[in-house]
């Protein structure tokens, strides 16, 4: 990767919901510190993120992670070559937390600040996990507030092709999981729960529009999840966790996977690459690269810790906006409903 050339040395910052992060990345894909400072504990107990909890823990806490990530790359402030932030979207009080200290650091530095989207900065962790991938291709991106099957046509041009039309993926996992008193946050715990499960035992709906398009719609299928936990509890019958979660989790698999696939198909492109924290889910990822395999395409998936909320991701994503000049100003706001792609276009 070095050819002789100095590296592109970016710190990145991430707090768009609740976790805090700090990263530092070299020439977009060479991670040297990724520091993230979970709060999944303190929302624990209320089944959810409090933004205001979070926002207040992010004040506390940005401060002293961007001064592990640096320690621990090894590096001074001075040595950045750029501040690299995601302003979006988000929640609002905890975006701002970020922009308001990615500002400061590029102004006091003189250096260049740049603005990253959150849903291409999970798209870019494939980039740290594999050092070879290069665009063209389709990503589904699927995480607690976030469906999308995006188009990447080049590293700063992103098509949105497909989203969900109502509850995103991770938020269904999560609402399925209180429902059944599994805890939070609910993708991990009923990835376990369905591995011991039957996925065929209860046969749940799977959304596909007549309009051959790409888009999701989950909030049937959690309608009907909780109908059927309601319904069972009402008569006393006992519930079955395992089979409930295999038989949901295979419903969301199930449209995932097969919306994606037929984008590829249609839109003949060979990789694919998840992203974002459903991307974990043992499932997705293992039907994806079936599927994906016998379609004669390749499906590519960032490392766990790169496919929850992180740093490293969105210093990726800054790199190519670095390369291209994309710089924001100091006027930079957050936008907690910000649209993929918008940043680039001048």
């Amino acid at each position: 990767m070095n050819m002789g050339m100095k590296d592109i040395v970016i710190l990145g910052i991430e707090t768009s919901c609740d976790e805090t992060s700090a990263a530092v990345v070299a020439n977009g894909r060479k991670v040297l510190s990724n520091i993230i400072a979970s709060q999944v504990d303190l929302h624990a107990e209320y089944g959810g993120v409090v933004p205001e909890i979070a926002s207040r823990k992010h004040v506390e806490l940005i401060l002293p992670v961007i001064d592990s990530a640096l320690n621990e790359a090894g590096i001074a402030l001075e040595d950045v070559d750029a501040v690299a932030v995601t302003y979006g979207p988000g929640l609002v009080g905890a975006l701002l937390v970020g922009v308001t200290a990615a500002k400061a650091i590029a102004a006091a530095l003189d250096k260049p600040l740049i603005k990253v989207h959150h849903i291409e900065g999970h798209i870019a962790a494939n980039y740290i996990s594999h050092p070879d991938l290069e665009p063209p291709y389709i990503s589904l991106v699927a995480s607690g507030g976030h469906s999308h099957i995006v188009h990447v046509k080049d590293y700063l041009d992103f098509e949105v092709l497909g989203m969900t039309r109502d509850d995103a993926a991770g938020e269904v996992f999560d609402k399925i999981a209180r429902v059944l008193d599994l805890g939070y946050p609910g993708g991990p715990v009923i990835d376990k729960q369905a591995k011991l499960g039957n996925p065929k035992a209860i046969h749940f709906p799977r959304v596909n529009f007549t309009d051959g398009s790409y888009d999701f719609s989950f909030s049937g299928l959690k309608t009907a999840v909780i109908n059927f936990v309601n319904t069972a509890r009402q008569k006393g019958d006992e519930l079955n966790i395992p089979d409930i979660c295999a038989s949901f989790q295979q419903a969301v698999v199930d449209v995932l996977v097969d919306h994606t696939l037929k984008a590829a198909v249609n839109l003949n492109v060979k990789k694919i690459v998840i992203a974002g924290g459903v991307a974990s889910n043992s499932l997705l990822r293992e039907t994806l690269q079936r599927k994906a395999k016998k379609a004669g395409m390749e499906a590519l998936f960032p490392a766990p810790i790169l496919c929850t909320d992180n740093a490293a991701m969105i210093a990726a994503a800054g790199y190519y906006s670095f390369l291209k000049g994309e710089f924001a100003d100091l006027t930079l706001n957050a936008v907690p409903y910000l649209v993929i792609g918008e940043g680039h276009k001048q």
